[in-house]
């Protein structure tokens, strides 16, 4: 049963991800936003690398949100009848015209968690565009519910997502739409679970295949060692895959590289996982600032193991604890009252609003981005 809700409330992102759906007009605009956000969807690909099936170029399919002109039409994603809503419905502009009220905006780049969505982290996205972000969320390939099918290489070749990061900021540099609006002195990253790990690799973190398997041998292993609940059969398939897959194998020689990327100026890490997979000396090669969030009973990438060990060896990070029974799913997308009885992802511990969160843990990315840029 577990399984059979995640896969629907990924099946639900796949369906609003790809057809970009726009449900109907709304004027219900959170007395927090502090302008219109603009949203539209680039299908970038990555020239230098193949698809999973060796077909053609990697795809990086990218959600973009950014300040939009206040004269805009809005309207409402998520939408439909409200008995039909699993998730909370949100307005955008979509296609709308920048906003001048700046000349250059800082970028954040994004990376969503295991199996994932760009959409499913679309509440930080849309709240650092609101108040003057250019956000940019890929769907990595092979590892996201905005395909079809998913990849065993896309969830155990993790640093192929650093890459994909990388990509998107040279695609967007050079975007017509959005080139001249970025500021490339403010340009930062924020990522959730795998995504987390993903920033902290984009930071100069080194990850050790080595270290990750001695970790998962031993009495200490997590949950992140586990098949994941997303595609159980990927690491089975995984090692036929490196038998035999000249993508995979050449993938596996680069697997403790540097992917340290001089554009990216800070980074937020929410919940970050496969911190037993880097060494001290993997890790003392972030120079960056970095802030790590995470609840205080999450499971699926226990504190210890995962934000505290990054945290500690990580120079000058900051990490941040929420108390209480905050989860590891309580970071994706705000779930409706059908939602919450229908999809595993959505459910909280009784004495959690996931709303709440979102609001604090984006405050604390915007403080943290706004405290650090170079004076303009």
């Amino acid at each position: 049963m577990c399984h059979l809700r995640l896969s629907l409330a990924f099946a639900l992102f796949l369906y609003f991800s790809g057809s970009e759906a726009i449900a109907r007009s709304s004027d219900n605009v959170s007395s927090q936003t502090q302008v219109k956000v603009g949203m539209v969807t680039r299908n970038f690909i990555d020239e230098k690398r193949k698809n999973w099936q060796r077909t053609g170029p990697r795809p990086l399919r990218t959600a973009v949100w950014y300040p939009a002109a206040a004269s805009t039409k809005e309207e409402t994603i998520f939408g439909g009848a409200p008995e039909e809503q699993v998730f909370v419905p949100v307005t955008v502009s979509p296609g709308a015209e920048i906003s001048r009220t700046s000349g250059k905006y800082p970028l954040i780049l994004m990376s969503h968690g295991t199996g994932g969505s760009a959409l499913m982290m679309m509440w930080l996205g849309y709240y650092l565009a609101s108040r003057g972000y250019i956000v940019a969320a890929v769907n990595h390939h092979g590892n996201t519910a905005a395909e079809k099918e998913r990849a065993a290489q896309g969830f155990l070749l993790y640093w192929e997502r650093a890459k994909d990061l990388s990509a998107v900021l040279d695609k967007l540099l050079s975007d017509p739409f959005f080139n001249s609006h970025i500021d490339r002195k403010r340009i930062g990253a924020a990522g959730f679970s795998l995504g987390g790990y993903t920033v902290i690799s984009l930071a100069g973190g080194v990850f050790s295949p080595q270290e990750f398997a001695s970790f998962c041998r031993s009495p200490q292993r997590d949950f992140t060692c586990e098949p994941q609940n997303e595609m159980p059969d990927a690491p089975r398939l995984f090692e036929e895959l490196k038998k035999s897959d000249a993508v995979v194998q050449e993938s596996l020689r680069h697997a403790g590289d540097s992917y340290r990327d001089q554009r990216i100026k800070r980074v937020f890490a929410i919940s970050p996982a496969l911190g037993s997979g880097f060494t001290a000396a993997g890790l003392s090669k972030v120079k960056i600032p970095v802030h790590i969030v995470i609840g205080q009973a999450d499971k699926i990438t226990p504190l210890a193991t995962n934000a505290q060990r990054y945290a500690s060896l990580i120079r000058g990070a900051t990490l941040t604890v929420l108390p209480g029974e905050i989860g590891h799913y309580t970071f994706l997308a705000e779930c409706t009252a059908r939602g919450k009885k229908i999809v595993d992802v959505c459910l909280d511990a009784e004495a959690v609003d996931r709303a709440t969160v979102h609001q604090r843990v984006a405050e604390l990315a915007f403080e943290f981005f706004e405290q650090g840029w170079p004076r303009q």
